[in-house]
């Protein structure tokens, strides 16, 4: 009886641990970890660029941007902006 129980509970002891190796096999946490923190590193070294090119992308935006309100602006006949022309139709 005693043997029997014994023999059961090393059978559920190797079982586990073989799931456990098979989980971490398939998984690896380790090598996950590790790939997390090369990005994170990689992120944390690149930071600078992306903000300068977000600055250069904002500040191109903000000229086109400017570029239409002044075309709009000359374009208008209803606008204050557009003073010179009106002077010359009165």
């Amino acid at each position: 009886m005693l043997r029997d129980t014994l023999e059961m509970n090393i059978k559920r002891m190797l079982d586990f641990l073989i799931y456990s190796r098979n989980f971490l096999i398939r998984k690896n946490p380790l090598k996950a970890m590790a790939n997390s923190i090369v990005d994170g590193l990689k992120e944390f070294l690149t930071m600078k660029k992306k903000l300068k090119m977000a600055q250069y992308r904002l500040n191109y935006h903000q000229h086109q941007f400017q570029k239409m309100e002044r075309l709009i602006a000359e374009n208008n006949q209803h606008s204050f902006l557009k003073g010179n022309n009106l002077n010359e139709t009165r």
